[in-house]
């Protein structure tokens, strides 16, 4: 049959016109699809590259209904956590999509157990390294060996003793950011301020920082010449930068700062979340869609799935000592090129699992240069001594028998013959790292005291009067909820409820009357007028946690080694007589409705 060329050319252009009418719709539905990302979270991991000992090895979570009410009840699962479980758990996860990133909220060094910290967490960074991380915004404790020992984490290089045991540091593959840190003469941060990373041709930032009470937290001499800034109005500046100079739609905070879950216990994936996190989220831009977050060591994920987003945002975080590893989901959508869709849950690193070959060598390689340092015997205790909170005390007051035993060894180092004259030492919780565990005989090597006190504090004796004394203890709970200081045993007071409540949170300290009376040292009553001699670390004496009334201290004398050295001489006669036993519960303090 013949065709005319006219007819011919038209079936041809009708062809071409159909297949371009299929090939749109094709394309706009390419075009369409959501890229989805995985974000792998972690935080305060703290150079817990040996597997956690402890109250540190463990996890409270929702299991079974055991008591018949049809509600899931707690329960304990442990051991978990190590590096080396922890790179397994991480790689296997990776496997589970294309498009992922792991970050880390913080802490991921400093506060460190023997392992890493005798090598200034060198080990550390170079496990994580291997492990693949990508981004880490600052937390406190990176500033525990200051400023210029933090850019060295980064740029590599050696530096003080001990460093470098096997010649070189090549410092961080990963980036630091620290978007509220800045340098005093210039306002420029010291790491960048975020990052931006490429998923399916679209942008997602990352904006990193610590919390703007760090100079509260750690030694004030490291960071003389930087200031910490507000968290959410950084947010806000670098969300607005992003968005302006780069285009990024799609935006993440990773931010040492976090909140407390509340009753009812909901477990690792609950939220009911308050504390300062909830306020940085409340005042930050809508531009920033997800919060990862740090600091406060506790676990949980506030997503749509339970409800409980904060501020309309999804916030997360995952506990610390690498216990846990938070597993992030979102959608970028290719028309908005924004976060939608957002899913978390935070999942156990068990022990169960095969560890990581290379994490497992290098950890190995260390604890051989570590081994004749750390593994001396330094004392024998009769029985486990926890930096838990006795049970007997209220919350409000949360003392413990470890950090009362090392306030009895800074006393009884600054009261020896040729070391001073004090009356009474103070200990602040926070500085208490680790437990002393009985298992398997009792016995207290050099690695595991130091775990207990890894900060290379100072011990410090300074004068102050009955009155400043007064002020001291008073301020305990002054500004809301604070660190109740652990006392030596010859530091004894009554602590009054009724008036701790109205005096957290009130305008002026002074207007209120003290929860604390009948004050007595070395079974005396306190007499404002005279002069007494406080032992305390450094970091306490400069003001540490807020407690600036301690500055008032006079005649400050210091001993010539560290604080973790006068816990060793006060364990060391058990080594040959009676093992130390832990501090009877309520021995200091007497507590009234």
């Amino acid at each position: 049959m013949h065709v005319s060329r006219a007819r011919s050319g038209a079936r041809i252009l009708g062809l071409a016109l159909a297949a371009l009418a299929i090939a749109v719709p094709a394309a706009q539905a390419k075009a369409s699809k959501d890229v989805p990302v995985q974000l792998l979270g972690i935080n305060d991991f703290h150079g817990n590259l040996e597997p956690p000992t402890g109250s540190s090895s463990r996890i409270t979570d929702l299991g079974p209904d055991t008591n018949g009410d049809g509600a899931p009840d707690p329960v304990t699962i442990e051991p978990i956590g190590g590096g080396a479980y922890l790179a397994t758990q991480l790689r296997a996860m990776r496997q589970q999509q294309q498009n992922t990133l792991t970050v880390s909220a913080g802490d991921l060094i400093g506060a460190s157990p023997f392992l890493s910290a005798l090598f200034h967490d060198e080990p550390t960074i170079e496990a994580m390294n291997e492990m693949g991380l990508d981004l880490n915004a600052v937390g406190n404790h990176e500033f525990d060996e200051g400023v210029m020992e933090l850019l060295r984490m980064q740029n590599g290089g050696c530096g003080p003793e001990n460093s470098c045991p096997q010649g070189s540091f090549g410092g961080a593959d990963f980036k630091f950011l620290a978007a509220n840190v800045v340098y005093k003469d210039t306002g420029k941060p010291i790491f960048p301020a975020y990052a931006i990373k490429k998923f399916g041709h679209i942008k997602v930032g990352f904006i990193g920082m610590t919390l703007e009470g760090t100079p509260d937290i750690v030694a004030a001499a490291g960071i003389q010449d930087v200031k910490f800034l507000d968290e959410a109005e950084t947010a806000n500046k670098y969300a607005a930068v992003l968005r302006k100079k780069h285009g990024v739609r799609a935006i993440v905070v990773l931010v040492h700062e976090g909140g407390t879950p509340g009753a009812p216990f909901a477990g690792i994936d609950g939220c009911n979340v308050s504390g300062p996190i909830v306020d940085i989220v409340g005042r930050t831009t809508d531009a920033v869609d997800l919060f990862v977050t740090g600091h406060t060591h506790q676990p949980y994920t506030c997503t749509k799935a339970n409800g409980q987003l904060i501020d309309g945002r999804p916030v997360t975080s995952a506990s610390s000592f690498g216990r846990l590893i938070t597993n992030i989901g979102f959608k970028l959508d290719r028309r908005t090129k924004d976060i939608k869709d957002v899913t978390a849950d935070n999942v156990i690193v068990n022990r169960t699992q095969s560890r990581a070959l290379d994490i497992q060598a290098l950890i190995d390689r260390y604890s051989q240069l570590a081994a004749p340092i750390g593994n001396v015997p330094v004392g024998r205790i009769s029985a486990d001594i926890l930096r838990e909170p006795n049970t007997a005390q209220s919350p409000a007051i949360g003392l413990n028998p470890l950090g009362n035993l090392i306030a009895d060894a800074q006393l009884a180092d600054t009261t020896a013959a040729d070391r001073g004259d004090a009356d009474i030492a103070l200990m602040n919780p926070g500085g208490v790292r680790a437990d002393l565990v009985f298992a398997p005989d009792g016995v207290v090597t050099y690695a595991e005291a130091f775990g207990v006190q890894p900060f290379n504090n100072i011990v410090t004796t300074q004068s102050y009067t009955g009155a400043q004394l007064l002020a001291v203890l008073k301020d305990q709970w002054c500004e809301g909820p604070r660190n109740v200081l652990l006392p030596s045993a010859s530091l004894t007071y009554t602590y009054d409820a009724s008036a701790a409540a109205a005096i957290i949170g009130a305008p002026s300290c002074a207007a209120v009357a003290s929860p604390v009376s009948n004050v007595r040292i070395n079974g005396a009553p306190i007499d404002e007028t005279a002069t007494y001699r406080v032992t305390l670390n450094n970091f306490l004496a400069d003001g540490g946690d807020s407690f600036a009334s301690l500055r008032a201290g006079t005649n400050r004398t210091s001993l010539t080694d560290f604080d973790v050295d006068s816990l060793v001489r006060y364990l060391e006669p058990s080594l040959t007589g009676t093992p130390v036993s832990p501090p009877a519960a309520n021995r200091s303090i007497t507590i009234v409705p």
